[in-house]
This record gives structure tokens, C-alpha cells and sequence, in this order.
């Protein structure tokens, strides 16, 4: 009888392990508040990498796609049709248009234009340290300066990456989008509506930035065009009512597609480079901004078209 009895205890103890095992089993796992923070401070570290690659004001064509963030009726974004009803609150240029050899041409009203802020031109349009490009135009400010919308739209993007700083994107009923760059603070939000001369945000030195200005592009399609082509800079108004855009507009994108460097390796000189290029050693200095008697390292890269 003891035997039985101590028995049915071992089966007992058995059949309640087996429940607690299943009871622990049928809880689901449990996510912490700390393990969610980590989380999104992982992605959102690896977003931001991403974005300064794909943001680096001297890269024309942009890294990859990320998913499409608007959050409001397609219906209710400037120009939509003009940009195939692609709304993006992350990419500066989600569009992948080549317009280069466009035989398509579009007239834009930019009759209501307000200079973002009045001051000197630090940096212009175009090539700079031999071959890199400037998609857009540096005015001096003060920290604290507010910068102002160039015409009426809604916020595309206003977030910040490491090549812009703190930086805005506005597309404009127009069907221009303006980008305002390395500010100190954002006063907008991505998906707000904005008139020409409210504030986007105030004037600053963030990302990759020497010194307090405002990097201010024009884009069409996400394509960069010359500020100059559409602002007299000395009057700070455009140069008409109206805006011709056409292939012509994107000439310069030609000149960058152009451009081959070679890699020096250990031993190279400027002979070897010039009889392995095919580039004569005067053309090479002169593309680099170097002398015959320049030093050069492995890794450096040379221009040689």
C-alpha cells in the first residue's frame, strides 16, 4: 500500500511539471521597453548611414530606394502628376528621372518667389576642388537666422543627415522642390502646408558644414538646376516670370559623367599614370591642380578626363 501511495505522488509531481511546462510554454515572450529603445535606436542609426550616403550634395544619382512614409491623401501633394504620384518624407531624389536628354520641356510660374535670406554668395554653382560637384548655392548667415520658404507647398522631408545637417525639402505647386540645408533648427514637419516667406527653419552650421550658411538647391524632377538660371543673386529675384526648363538645363550633368580618376599605386609617377591613361602629364596636372613635381601617394586618386 506504501509503495502505491508514493507512486501516485511521483505521478502527481509529474503531471503537475507537465502543466507549469505548458503554461510557460503558451506565454508569449516578453519584449521589455528597453529591448523596443534599443531597437529603434539600431535602425534608426542605420537609416541615417544610409541617408548620408544617399544625401552627399556631390552625388548626383542616389543609393537605393526606402519605403514611401506619407502618411496623407496622395491627392493633397503639389505637382503630383508632374512626379508620377510619388510622395517620399526620407529621399531627396526618389524619382530616378534622367533628364539630360530629355526632349521634353516644362514652363513653371515662379512669379511668387521670396528669397530665402538676404546675403552674399559664399560658394557657387558647379565644379569645385577640381571635380567635385556643388549641386547648389552657399549664402552666408548667422546662426539663428531665419531661412524662408522660396515660394508656396507643402514639406516633403525635414530630418537630418550627416552630409546636410538639419535639412528641409518643399515641393511647390509650381512643380519645383527648393532643399535648405545645414540649419541650426527645423521649425516645420514633413506633409505641412507652407507659404512663400514662413520660416523653415533657422540658419546654422550642421553636417558637413566649415562655417554658418544656407545650401540652397533647386530641383526638378530631383534633378539639380542651377540656381543662377533662374535668380538674379545681386537683386535676389528671378530673372522672369516664367522658367523654361530643358535638357539644356542638365548640360553639366554630361561634364560630371565624363570625369575617370586613377588610383596611384606604390611605385607610380606621373609617367606612368600619363602612359597608362594616355593623358599627357601637363593635362593631368592641370585637371588636379598639381606640378611635375608633386608628391604623389598610393590611394590618391588623379583625374585624368
Amino acid at each position: 500500500m506504501q509503495k502505491l501511495t508514493c507512486k501516485n505522488y511521483r505521478i502527481t509531481a509529474i503531471l503537475l511539471l507537465l502543466c507549469l511546462a505548458l503554461e510557460c510554454y503558451a506565454q508569449p515572450f516578453p519584449v521589455t521597453d528597453s529591448v523596443a529603445a534599443d531597437d529603434t535606436a539600431a535602425y534608426a542609426v542605420i537609416e541615417e548611414d544610409v541617408e548620408a550616403l544617399s544625401l552627399d550634395e556631390d552625388t548626383v544619382e542616389e543609393i537605393f530606394d526606402v519605403v514611401d512614409s506619407a502618411s496623407a491623401d496622395s491627392s493633397e501633394f503639389p505637382a503630383h502628376a508632374i512626379y508620377n504620384q510619388i510622395w517620399h518624407n526620407a529621399k531627396v531624389n526618389p524619382y530616378e528621372i534622367r533628364l539630360v536628354d530629355t526632349p521634353d520641356s516644362a514652363i513653371i510660374d515662379v512669379s511668387g518667389y521670396h528669397h530665402p535670406i538676404v546675403n552674399r554668395i559664399t560658394s557657387d554653382f558647379g565644379f569645385r576642388r577640381q571635380f567635385r560637384h556643388h549641386y547648389g548655392i552657399d549664402i552666408k548667415l548667422r546662426v539663428g537666422d531665419p531661412v524662408r520658404c522660396a515660394f508656396d507647398g507643402k514639406v516633403r522631408i525635414a530630418q537630418r543627415s550627416r552630409t546636410y545637417g538639419y535639412y528641409v525639402v518643399v515641393r511647390h505647386y509650381n512643380g519645383l522642390e527648393t532643399v535648405y540645408a545645414h540649419l541650426n533648427k527645423l521649425l516645420v514637419t514633413p506633409n505641412q502646408a507652407i507659404k512663400a516667406g514662413e520660416a523653415v527653419g533657422w540658419g546654422g552650421s550642421t553636417g558637413r558644414s566649415t562655417g554658418p550658411h544656407l545650401h540652397y538647391e533647386f530641383r526638378y524632377l530631383g534633378v539639380p538646376i542651377n540656381p543662377n538660371d533662374i535668380i538674379n543673386f545681386t537683386t535676389c529675384t528671378p530673372h522672369s516670370d516664367t522658367l523654361y526648363v530643358c535638357a539644356a538645363n542638365f548640360e553639366y550633368i554630361k561634364e560630371i559623367e565624363k570625369i575617370r580618376f586613377y588610383t596611384v599605386k606604390r611605385g607610380d609617377t606621373l609617367g606612368h599614370i600619363a602612359m597608362r591613361t594616355g593623358v599627357p602629364v601637363s593635362k593631368l596636372c592641370r585637371l588636379n591642380k598639381i606640378t611635375r613635381t608633386s608628391i604623389i601617394r598610393p590611394g590618391q586618386r588623379i583625374r585624368y578626363t
